[in-house]
């Protein structure tokens, strides 16, 4: 996909080398594309900032919409059609960061400068976000009509209007993202690198960039800024918030991400609980809380895994007089590593799926210690295994370890999970009572696969009771599921049981990093077995996920759940650390007064809701639905039971007593308004995971292959227009004209997707069930 992208693009800077500017023109012209060897050397095509291109399928239309230049007749059409980077003309770059949440808007306005002003065109936005980025939401701009909130597939039927040569054309985007965290630090990155070729062209034309970032770390904490990419100029500065602006004409667009870090001034572990009432279209009528663990500067011990870090001075010379930062260094204590890794080959894996994972499994093994113990088992029909036992960590051991994967991982046979589950689960457990007098270590078991199962509830089920039955600390799960014919709430469910995570590398090009990252995440445990103490007076209390993850040096841990009654004013949060005694904290209780709880968790909470659900009975199946679905419409997040809908909106003719929906148009008359024709709704794929895919699975059928692909957090979000969720009826009880035209155009649009043994909602449950979500396919 990323290749045939920038293919195109390569194709399209070929092509706008046809338009003439005139004699003056203030930027070079689009640049030679490089030669296919210098782009594999390290050059590439694919956007590092929110891009829109005009799709051409014939070239004989490529030419400047002003000052024609009568190029020659130019024959044949191009496919599949290229794509010329349009120019841009402004953009403005909103953030607000809470907790480890940032919440991003975009405004930026382009020209289709390379279309004759008789001719039109189609346009592509791309939209590359940063950490497990989710689209929110899109509007667009043109003469005559806008469209909202839409996010369409590549190859998606639906038709919009085709944009004009010498068009303007406005967009704002929304997306959500996450701040990386490690060693005490918070890192917001955002793509803001614009190429050269999409500068205006034109001396006179006036390039306006702003940027606007507040940060309120929920703590009340002291917020000390260390890096920033551009020149911010401080404006809010209080206790656990900061506010930056920058805005300027430029000569230039951005040539660098934008990229901002900070520290608390916390050392500690810290971390608070926030309390949210119900809004009035929850289904769930009970109060929400949230409640967050950050791992601070500052974790010592006397037993356990030691890493050391030299702490880097601090931008703000409080903090400097307050600690000593230039003299100390700082010692995180772990728990020691017993790792299991069990591998699908799958015939499916074959070539690069098998070829990343065994590559990020190379790396993973050589940042194990001598005093870790660790094994592998590979697993299609049969299971195979590089040793009977857990092996001590040696430079010998993990040779022979790389030699026996080199051997055995070879691409062939089904899928079989459960029987090399079983036998991980039995040797980790064989483990932890051999070494019950260390006491200072979790096993942890690495699950890799691409596939499905028939027998996915019966594994969670013999899961659950294999770790509920241990006596002492129990092995931990961590899934990693590649591309999209796995059931990735199967694999959601294990990591759930076993106190773990699951990422999932829908492109097969991030194997390596999510393992990567599933890796730091588990080696770097502090504090594990975390449990609430102090809530046994609340009622109905509901805790999500269920199965608390263990507390990382490397990553903060987010909850949320669910209560009716009185909280207390202090919660308490004990667990243990690596010597095997208790650490309790006291975690200050207050009201979101400023904190959008529902909305920084609602991504967090549909995944974890819809991976309950499909483990749940039927009883318990409709009245998850129906909430997941709610969350969904109500904060503009996509799931597996809700489906996007395209809103046009064509504006018509000034009138000074129009009657119907109108937007004013003039600032110096605001009785005349403009007339909006009536909004054309069109229904459009459901863009969920889904639940796993079994003929393919059965089929052998590698990750990617012969379907469109699902975006990765960092990924290209292809966007042909743009889209608005309509259709509440499940919610407000209202619409229901709009739901009734929704429901023709799902039945005459929607493809049916095949599943593994889901049980799908009721008929009943599907009406309304519409959303404002955004999230794309490529």
């Amino acid at each position: 996909m990323a290749e045939d992208f920038e293919a195109a693009v390569e194709d399209g800077l070929r092509l706008s080398r046809r338009i003439y500017f005139g004699k003056d023109r203030a930027v070079a012209p689009p640049p030679k594309p490089p030669l296919a060897m210098e782009r594999s050397a390290g050059h590439s095509y694919l956007p590092a900032c929110p891009m829109l291109y005009a799709v051409i399928g014939n070239p004989e239309i490529v030419d400047n919409p002003d000052v024609p230049s009568y190029q020659p007749h130019v024959h044949g059409r191009c496919d599949p059609p290229a794509l010329i980077p349009l120019q841009m003309n402004g953009i403005s770059l909103d953030v607000d960061c809470y907790l480890d949440t940032a919440f991003v808007t975009v405004s930026a306005s382009w020209r289709v400068h390379c279309v004759m002003s008789s001719r039109s065109c189609d346009c592509r936005l791309a939209v590359p976000m940063g950490e497990q980025g989710s689209i929110l939401g899109v509007e667009v701009e043109v003469p005559r009509k806008s469209y909202c909130t839409q996010l369409i597939a590549v190859e998606n039927e639906s038709s919009t209007e085709k944009i004009d040569g010498g068009t303007n054309i406005s967009v704002k985007l929304r997306w959500s993202q996450k701040l990386m965290y490690h060693d005490g630090q918070f890192t917001l990155n955002i793509p803001f690198n614009f190429p050269e070729y999409v500068i205006p062209a034109g001396k006179k034309i006036t390039k306006h960039e702003k940027i606007q970032l507040n940060v309120n770390s929920g703590s009340g904490t002291e917020i000390f800024c260390k890096t920033m990419s551009h020149p911010l100029k401080e404006r809010l500065r209080q206790a656990g918030k900061l506010g930056f602006l920058y805005e300027s004409d430029v000569l230039s667009w951005s040539s660098s991400d934008f990229e901002f870090t900070y520290t608390t001034s916390s050392i500690d572990t810290y971390g608070t609980v926030l309390l949210n009432p119900p809004s009035l279209l929850d289904v769930d009528r009970r109060e929400m809380f949230c409640c967050y663990l950050f791992p601070g500067k500052k974790q010592s011990g006397k037993i356990g895994l030691y890493f050391e870090f030299k702490a880097l001075p601090e931008i703000s010379l409080h903090a400097i007089n307050k600690h000593d930062y230039r003299s100390k260094t700082r010692l995180v204590m772990v728990f020691r590593r017993e790792v299991v890794f069990v591998v699908d080959i799958s015939g499916s894996m074959k070539g690069k799926p098998l070829e990343d994972t065994k590559k990020a499994l190379f790396a993973e093994l050589a940042k194990l210690d001598p005093d870790d113990l660790f094994n592998v088992i590979a697993f299609n029909g049969e299971t195979y295994l590089f040793s009977s036992s857990l092996e001590p960590a040696s430079a010998a051991a993990i040779e022979n370890a790389t030699q026996w994967i080199i051997l055995n991982f070879v691409a062939g046979g089904g899928t079989n999970i459960l029987h090399p589950l079983n036998q991980n689960l039995l040797f980790t457990c064989q483990a932890i009572e051999m070494l019950s007098d260390s006491r200072n270590s979790i096993p942890i078991i690495f699950l890799i696969t691409d596939g499905s199962v028939e027998d996915e509830r019966q594994i969670c089920d013999i899961v659950k009771s294999q770790l509920t039955n241990r006596k002492n600390v129990s092995p931990r799960i961590y899934t990693l599921g590649i591309g999209i014919f796995c059931n990735h709430y199967f694999l959601r469910m294990l990591a759930i049981l076993g106190r773990g995570h699951h990422n999932a590398a829908v492109d097969v090009d991030s194997i390596e990093v999510q393992l990567g990252r599933l890796f730091a995440r588990a080696s770097s445990i502090f504090l594990a077995d975390i449990a609430f103490e102090n809530v046994d007076e609340i009622d109905d209390l509901e805790v999500i996920p269920s199965g608390i993850p263990d507390l990382s040096s490397g990553s903060p841990l987010i909850l949320s759940g669910r209560y009716r009654g009185t909280f207390p004013e202090t919660l308490k949060v004990k667990g243990i650390l690596p010597d095997m005694s208790i650490y309790s904290v006291d975690l200050k209780v207050e009201d979101a007064k400023e904190t959008p709880v529902r909305k920084m968790l609602a991504k967090q909470e549909i995944e974890l809701l819809t991976t309950e659900a499909w483990y749940s009975d039927n009883k318990e199946l409709k009245e998850k639905v129906l909430l997941i679905a709610n969350m969904s419409v109500q904060n503009a997040i996509f799931s597996e039971y809700t489906h996007v809908i395209l809103l046009e909106t064509e504006r018509g003719k000034i009138s000074a007593d129009s009657a119907t929906v109108t937007k004013v148009s003039s600032k110096d008359d605001h009785n005349k308004k403009e007339e909006s024709k009536p909004q054309k709704i069109l229904l459009l794929h459901n863009t969920g995971l889904g639940f796993g895919n079994l003929s393919a699975t059965a089929e052998n059928i590698s990750p990617g292959v012969g379907v469109a692909k699902l975006p990765e957090a960092a990924e290209v979000v292809i966007l042909v227009a743009v889209v608005y969720a309509a259709v509440e009826k499940m919610v407000m009880g209202k619409l229901s004209h709009a739901s009734g035209d929704l429901h023709a155009l799902r039945d005459s649009k929607r493809r049916p997707r095949q599943t593994s043994t889901l049980r799908e909602p009721p008929e009943s449950l599907d009406e309304g069930v519409a959303t404002r979500i955004l999230e794309s396919r490529c």
